[in-house]
């Protein structure tokens, strides 16, 4: 009369929500020699001797990084003795920063200490395609002429 569904089991897949989102994590035990490059967000409690590039950095008060700092926003809570530049930045009161900071938008909270020079950039503006792709602003640094399409188009090689 009763019966219970089966527990599914299923792992997410391709199509799934959560298939695109990621997210690394170097725990407290994690040293690094060398530079450190994520496309994805970065969690760090551990400690890094070098430049460190990606898309969100949430740093924990125990870590520590020797290096440059890039990323799209950062909430920042240990130690860096080095710059950091970011489109949104939050310095939490454990924060220690030795070195230059650059910043889109900055919350720094009271206790926080900072040894270094700060500055502001204004965001770059950013040339979005249909279906919400953003426009690549590298290839040609000319407008074309539109003979080098003709050429190709006829079949006449360079």
């Amino acid at each position: 009369m009763f019966s219970k569904k089966p527990e599914s089991t299923a792992r997410p897949s391709a199509s799934s929500p959560m298939a695109g989102a990621t997210f690394s994590v170097l725990g407290p035990d994690i040293a690094i020699d060398g530079d450190l490059t994520a496309t994805a967000d970065l969690h760090l409690d551990g400690k890094i001797a070098g430049d460190i590039s990606c898309a969100a950095l949430i740093q924990g008060e125990g870590s520590e990084v020797s290096g440059m700092v890039v990323a799209e926003s950062a909430r920042i809570a240990g130690r860096i003795k080095g710059s950091i530049t970011a489109g949104v930045l939050t310095i939490l009161k454990t924060a220690r920063i030795e070195g230059d900071v650059t910043y889109g938008a900055l919350t720094i909270e009271e206790g926080a200490q900072v040894d270094g020079k700060f500055s502001h950039r204004a965001a770059e503006p950013k040339l979005m395609l249909a279906g919400g792709t953003e426009a690549s602003g590298r290839g040609r640094t000319e407008p074309s002429t539109g003979q080098e399409e003709v050429a190709r188009a006829q079949g006449v090689a360079d």
